[in-house]
């Protein structure tokens, strides 16, 4: 009998066959061409073992006896020398594995890698470095608030309109979680009593609210200045050195009219788009401007009811989303990207 399936002879042709099977398993040295080896010869459909013994039926009567004898005898040599191979290359690569696991203490420290502040941080890092100069100290207040601190002491009364803008999530207590950080001005104004008064207040706020340029939890930095004599000059001069070094002193800042419950008057604060330089683009719907903050002059109202005489003292305030600074700051599209703690977004935001 020939490998290509000719004629049936005696045990020669089986002698052939161990021979080659012999020569093949000496030149196995891993375990896919352990794996070939064995499919080649003892796999149920194709393999050399199999197609001997299916072809019994062709071999004389007299000879079938022998045959099967020679056939059962080569089949037990090819499991005997695939055991042992595999046995060899277990040791291998056990070997291996412990040579991989050794460590060598004559070798330099791998040093680990480090990770980079988070893009709201960055931003928020920033606007502190900017304001203390100017006298501002931070402050910080619980971001579970009661309704008092949050709307009522801010000028919004139960049935005030401009909740609805607010929408955020309560909980069964009746307390909620806070919508600004406003609440944070309002403990230290009761707090302190007495100005003067300069205080940055950054955190999560959250709202009911959720599309690429929104989030249900987003970051906020605010301002609060109470003193004597200040007047709606100082806001904007302030204003105007904090974005022109927040961004740049090419920057062009535009005050408009606006309403908010805790100021009077009130502005919101544009400045022209960092995207297109103020030439119109789709980020800034053709106009030139991006809206960047709030701001006005605190109402007398807020100040009487944490206790400071409003014929006394005047004040201002301010407050911007951190979210959306550092998404132009750092070409970020999507503001879901600030929350998924993506490794590789963080990687690239380095800061200045």
């Amino acid at each position: 009998m020939t490998q290509n399936g000719g004629s049936i002879s005696d045990s020669g042709d089986l002698e052939t066959r161990l021979a080659e099977f012999r020569r093949q398993a000496g030149e196995v040295s891993d375990r896919p061409g352990w794996e070939r080896l064995r499919l080649e010869w003892l796999g149920r459909k194709k393999g050399v073992v199999r197609q001997l013994l299916s072809r019994v039926g062709e071999v004389p009567a007299e000879k079938r006896r022998d045959y099967g004898r020679l056939v059962n005898e080569l089949k037990q040599t090819v499991e005997a020398r695939l055991e042992d191979l595999d046995g060899e290359l277990a040791t291998q690569e056990r070997a291996a594995e412990r040579l991989a696991a050794t460590v060598d203490v004559t070798l330099p420290g791998r040093l680990p890698r480090l990770g980079s502040t988070h893009p709201v941080n960055l931003v928020v890092r920033e606007i502190a470095e900017i304001f203390s100069p100017l006298g501002y100290s931070v402050a910080e207040g619980p971001e579970v608030e009661d309704d008092f601190h949050n709307f009522e002491a801010l000028n919004f009364p139960v049935d005030h309109p401009a909740r609805d803008e607010q929408d955020t999530f309560f909980l069964a207590d009746g307390r909620l979680l806070r919508t600004h950080t406003s609440p944070v001005q309002i403990r230290t104004m009761l707090e302190r009593r007495e100005p003067p008064i300069r205080v940055l207040c950054p955190g999560r706020v959250y709202r009911n609210d959720n599309d690429l340029r929104h989030s249900p939890v987003f970051h906020q930095v605010e301002a609060l200045a109470v003193d004597r004599g200040i007047t709606l000059g100082d806001l904007k001069g302030t204003l105007e050195t904090f974005i022109k070094r927040l961004f740049s002193p090419d920057t062009g800042v535009r005050f408009r009219p606006s309403y908010f419950p805790f100021t009077e008057p009130s502005a919101e604060v544009d400045i022209t788009c960092p995207f297109c330089d103020g030439e119109g683009c789709k980020v800034c719907s053709g106009t030139g401007w991006m809206e960047i903050l709030g701001s006005g002059m605190v109402n007398p109202r807020v100040l009487a009811g944490c206790g400071i005489d409003p014929k006394v003292y005047s004040g201002f305030a301010f407050g911007l989303g951190v979210d959306r600074v550092a998404m132009i700051r750092y070409g970020i599209p999507n503001i879901r990207l600030l929350f998924e703690s993506d490794e590789r977004l963080l990687r690239q935001v380095t800061g200045r």
